[in-house]
């Protein structure tokens, strides 16, 4: 007898920046076959555009006015995933301190959040077996009904150290102004009036401070496992 296929589950995945969101969430999906996807870098893509084109990135009408122009396609493979904007492979020039600076800003222009969010929701919805949907508002406001949310949360030292360790040469800044950084880029996504970031009333809070990352995505399968009765 033929032992069934477990159910295709939704999995979102919130938190700041420097938590182990991209790495947990790749790891995750892929130790489960789930499809993912990285809602930060479609934001980053999209403000990658409008630096390119010159658009005016402290106007909120000129970036609302251009926010349907460009063509973002995300690969969901959690062992390579891509994005492009236009055609144009766009992986590395989104991870840019120009950009990083900026995508605050862009997204929060409620034009640009209601199209990405379309887009994410699009993808969530096409994705076979399942998929694991890592950003700022999934839990909260682009995928409400998800199987299982989870808000993953550490100290600021902790975050600002493991987000210098991910910056080389040029970009690299000492722990104080990425721990300033990270921050002033929470007050913002925080604050902003569409779709902050924020923990949704039904997620499952994970600390990571003091968690290995393989601890993470152990704690993070589990809950996964369990949700979907495996």
């Amino acid at each position: 007898m033929e032992t069934a296929a477990p159910s295709a589950v939704i999995v979102a995945i919130d938190g700041p920046s420097g938590t182990g969101k991209s790495s947990t969430s790749k790891a995750v999906a892929a130790k489960l076959g789930l499809r993912y996807l990285d809602t930060g870098a479609q934001y980053r893509a999209i403000t990658w555009w409008m630096i390119t084109n010159g658009i005016d990135t402290d106007d909120p009408h000129a970036i609302a006015v251009a926010a349907g122009k460009p063509g973002i396609v995300s690969g969901t493979d959690p062992a390579a995933p891509t994005i492009t904007v236009d055609g144009l492979d766009a992986s590395g020039p989104i991870r840019t301190q120009e950009v990083t600076s900026k995508v605050s800003a862009v997204s929060a222009v409620p034009e640009v959040r209601t199209l990405i969010t379309e887009l994410q929701r699009s993808i969530a919805a096409s994705a076979e077996g399942g998929i694991v949907v890592e950003g700022r508002d999934i839990g909260t406001t682009v995928l409400p009904d998800a199987d299982l949310k989870i808000f993953l949360t550490a100290s600021a030292e902790a975050r600002a150290a493991r987000r210098s360790g991910e910056l080389r040469g040029k970009e690299a800044t000492d722990l104080s102004a990425t721990k300033e950084a990270l921050i002033k880029r929470d007050a913002a996504d925080s604050g902003r009036k569409t779709s902050p970031l924020a923990k949704a009333d039904d997620a499952v809070e994970v600390d990571t401070t003091e968690l290995t990352l393989d601890q993470v995505i152990e704690c993070v399968v589990t809950l996964v496992e369990e949700r979907r009765g495996k």
